[in-house]
């Protein structure tokens, strides 16, 4: 295997994790939507988590899965044949930079149609890490690759928000996952204007089809569109039918009116390169939301001073079904 970029720190011992295990699952994830803690050590080119303090951890950070993560799926059938399921790998790592600008809005871009994994997302720039790559650095190296944009070190501030175990395929309905990574997302904060920095993308096209921003409204709006949930926040009716983009033809700039319904959308049960913004990236918008104090990942109290229980009575009923001549025995 190579060398592990994902570790786990269980009952004081450094484990590397498999390719099929859940992250969230072995730092204690019930069966409840999450986000949980994750104990944290951010090093060159690798992470170590842990469900507690540890000596070492520099971060306490949230940690997410989707409600319907094909590894959590897997843990819950055990008689399922893995023989289409790597052996030779772990867990992969990546970082994505939540860029906001001085006017507190934020950049998603949208993967282009041909690329084999997520096609047609929109999400943040992001990518893997190298090896010895400082966990900062490879997301700011991410972010000039993909928009162009190279930010002077003494003009940006940054935090990290939250961890994402991301699969791709990311629905068991669609095929057993082929990619398996923990995405850390990072804010980093510009001191230079939406318009400022307008002027300085210059997206790469084999990788970059259109990209936007995004105000805090129009944020919560997306975000609270949570994949796998019974009673999703409603969107305000102020919102716009439209927003607008920028796409790339020809290697050129057009502006695009992108329907809100688009951003709206959450991830289809059969395998479709539907655009739509990404469940991990919705996580990241609520993290950067509660970041600037316009969100609450505490349910509102209802009327009897209970809270409101967003999920599924059951973690099952977000089960997607095996794929197709995979069940147990076959």
């Amino acid at each position: 295997m190579a060398t592990a970029r994902v570790q786990l720190l269980l009952s004081g011992r450094l484990e590397s994790v498999s390719f099929a295990q859940s992250v969230c699952g072995l730092l204690g994830a019930g069966s409840g939507p999450g986000p949980w803690t994750a104990h944290c050590s951010l090093q060159r080119g690798r992470i170590v988590l842990s469900d507690r303090p540890f000596p070492g951890a520099s971060a306490r950070l949230p940690l997410q899965r989707s409600a319907f993560c094909p590894f959590a799926a897997l843990d819950q059938q055990p008689r399922v044949p893995r023989a289409e399921l790597p052996t030779d790998r772990g867990v992969d790592l990546g970082v994505a930079v939540i860029l906001q600008s001085s006017d507190e809005t934020v950049l998603l871009t949208r993967r282009t149609s041909n690329l084999r994994i997520s096609p047609n997302l929109w999400v943040p720039p992001g990518g893997h890490v190298e090896l010895h790559e400082e966990l900062l650095d490879g997301g700011l190296r991410e972010l000039w690759e993909e928009s162009g944009l190279q930010l002077p070190q003494s003009q940006f501030s940054w935090v990290p928000l939250g961890l994402w175990e991301s699969a791709y395929p990311p629905r068991l309905s669609w095929g057993f996952p082929k990619y398996h990574h923990m995405v850390l997302y990072l804010l980093v904060i510009s001191q230079e204007s939406q318009q400022q920095l307008q002027a300085q993308i210059k997206p790469n096209p084999s990788e970059v089809s259109a990209f936007m921003w995004l105000g805090p409204d129009v944020a919560a709006a997306v975000a609270a569109t949570e994949d796998g949930t019974e009673i999703p926040r409603l969107p305000s009716k102020d919102l716009p039918p439209s927003i607008l983009a920028v796409e790339l033809e020809d290697g050129r700039a057009q502006p695009l009116v992108l329907p809100m319904s688009t951003l709206l959308r959450t991830t289809p049960t059969t395998a479709e390169g539907e655009e739509r913004v990404s469940t991990g990236t919705k996580f990241a918008l609520r993290l950067w939301l509660q970041h600037l104090g316009r969100w609450s990942l505490t349910p509102p109290p209802c009327e009897s001073g209970a809270h409101v229980d967003p999920r599924p009575a059951k973690e099952e009923q977000n089960m997607d079904p095996l794929p197709p001549n995979q069940g147990p025995g076959k």
